[in-house]
């Protein structure tokens, strides 16, 4: 069996141009990065006619550990709405060197599922990345060196919120002392790295509506506080022009092409479980203009990723899903169910049965609390037997849901045929039946523990919430100033419901923990810091990197 990266590079790609054309745009309508990547100019898309897409959102159940193929699914809906005849874009994340050197490997898709070219997207693609960690690190520098210049702005150092980045997996670099040495050498203060999905910079990219939205949101990235506690902004150092000027080739979204040929916007990537976990508002908007079906994902599960795209991307920029797919497998449902990794291949259906509940609770939040049509995709492995396939169809069907059996990574948009006519049909039927309208968790302009405590009941199925010493009063510091009726960003594990990796299925009486609270000013939203989640990864004892090589043609092998 061929491997990932096998499929893509034996793939027939098409020039840029030709798929280009699919969408309307002209080949001078394009910043060409070689001839299979090229970025689009919004202001030249958006003038095209608007097709105003429906908006498809793929999500997922509580994942293992190796990922359950949802960008995969994500790709192979997109390309098998246009094999059943309809006009369908993508919108996805640009994967981040962290998990492709990491655990996961690439995020391109996989099989006959995948954008291209996978090598160039998993690695440094058109360089947004490299742009954003820039811009992150600029601020980092101007607001040291303002400090070490004489510090007009009375910061303390001791109380210095923004951090340098980095894209990869690093744990060395979480914490440090900079500023060692001579005099000349800077102010010696506590510091770290975060990894650069996880940058403010990153949220603010993301959430975007042009050039000159994102300098203001830079300008309100919120830094640092002086002696006598007064919050100092990037605006105060004249950083937002320069920081902006570093992105303003990034912030055009990038456009590619699936193995069919179906036209991929690939553009921005923060994570799910300690960001936002959504591509980038202007590549949606972009795909819903120029697609009849825009196809779109958020990170990790419906509990995170869905989430964040309703309750965050949805309302900051006013955007309405149609649908929701919830991806599948037989495995991560037998993990949920208490199945070691090791032993996930084998038949287990009583396994599967245990675990039904975790996908169940995630078509409840979907269709009881944001009011959308839900479709379940199982995507199939090869060691799914029959018998717990029946399982899983039995339970969704009689929780109201459709399911569809997808074989994307084999077979491409034939093998999600099935899946695009039932997507279709849900969103048909949601118009014709007027049913309940897409609807938001909570109220933005409620207190900040009235919001947090709506996710952790409404979606988690937490029993309440326990805020720390430090949580409660960064609440009512950002009280103070004024920051708290902006929607939450819960960064907590993926694996699980709640806030405990190891509390696996859909666990009932636990409480979530809210160790700390911090405020993304400038994206708009205030971040929930649960259990123990850290915004730098760490590999795994054997890192994907590796498997991964080049030989003395630059053919890359191991990249899956």
């Amino acid at each position: 069996m061929k491997s990932d990266v096998e499929i893509a590079q034996a793939a027939d790609i098409r020039h840029i141009n030709e798929i280009a054309e699919k969408l309307g745009l002209q080949p001078d309508q394009l910043e060409h990065y070689g001839k299979y990547k090229a970025k689009v100019n919004p202001d030249d898309a958006f003038k095209l006619p608007k097709k105003q897409g429906r908006l498809v959102l793929v999500t997922a159940i509580n994942p293992t550990p190796a990922g359950e193929g949802k960008t995969t699914v994500t790709i192979g809906l997109t390309d098998a709405l246009n094999h059943i005849g309809k006009k369908a874009v993508v919108a996805m994340r640009e994967p981040s060197l962290g998990p492709v050197f990491g655990i996961k490997g690439g995020a391109a898709g996989g099989g006959y599922s995948q954008v291209l070219p996978m090598e160039d997207i998993n690695l440094h693609f058109t360089g947004d990345f490299h742009a954003i960690g820039a811009a992150n690190n600029l601020l980092a520098a101007l607001l040291d060196n303002h400090i070490y210049q004489g510090n007009a702005l009375n910061i303390d150092p001791k109380r210095v919120l923004w951090r340098r980045v980095v894209d990869m997996n690093d744990r060395q670099l979480r914490n440090m002392i900079n500023g060692l040495g001579k005099p000349t050498d800077g102010v010696i203060r506590p510091d770290g790295f975060d990894i650069t999905v996880a940058s403010e910079v990153m949220a603010v990219f993301c959430l975007s509506r042009d050039l000159v939205d994102l300098k203001t949101r830079l300008g309100n990235i919120l830094v640092a506080y002086t002696h006598d506690n007064q919050p100092v902004y990037a605006k105060d150092l004249k950083a937002q022009g320069a920081m902006a000027a570093l992105l303003k080739d990034a912030i055009k979204p990038n456009l590619v092409q699936t193995i069919a040929g179906s036209p991929a916007f690939v553009h921005g990537g923060p994570f799910a479980n300690i960001a936002h976990g959504c591509n980038s508002v202007l590549a949606t908007r972009l795909a819903q203009h120029l697609g009849d079906y825009a196809v779109t994902e958020a990170g990790f599960g419906a509990d995170l990723g869905a989430e964040k795209f309703c309750d965050i991307k949805c309302r900051l920029a006013e955007l309405k899903p149609d649908a929701a797919v919830v991806v599948a497998t037989v495995r991560a449902l037998k993990y949920n169910g208490g199945v070691e990794k090791n032993d996930l291949g084998a038949e287990n259906v009583a396994a599967v049965q245990k675990g039904l509940p975790n996908l169940l609770k995630h078509i409840h939040n979907l269709r009881n609390v944001f009011g959308l049509p839900v479709v379940v995709a199982i995507n199939r492995f090869v060691s799914d037997s029959d018998a717990e396939l029946a399982a899983i169809k039995a339970a969704c069907t009689e929780a109201g849901a459709e399911v569809s059996l997808t074989e994307v990574w084999a077979k491409g948009g034939e093998g999600g045929a099935d899946l695009a006519h039932k997507v279709v049909a849900a969103i048909d039927a949601q118009q014709e039946q007027s049913a309940p309208a897409f609807q938001f968790a909570y109220d933005a302009n409620d207190s900040i523990r009235n919001k947090i405590h709506a996710i952790a009941t409404k979606i988690y199925g937490a029993a309440g919430v326990e805020f720390s010493a430090e949580a409660q009063a960064e609440i009512a510091n950002l009280e103070r100033l004024g920051l708290d009726k902006l929607p939450i960003c819960m960064a907590k594990t993926q694996y699980s419901l709640s806030d405990n990796a190891k509390l696996l299925g859909c666990p009932s009486g636990f409480t979530v923990n809210v160790r700390g609270i911090t405020v993304s000013a400038g994206a708009g939203f205030i971040v929930a810091l649960c259990g123990t989640m850290m915004k730098m990864p760490g590999l795994p004892k054997v890192p994907a990197a590796e498997r991964i090589d080049v030989d003395e043609h630059g053919v890359i092998s191991g990249l899956f």
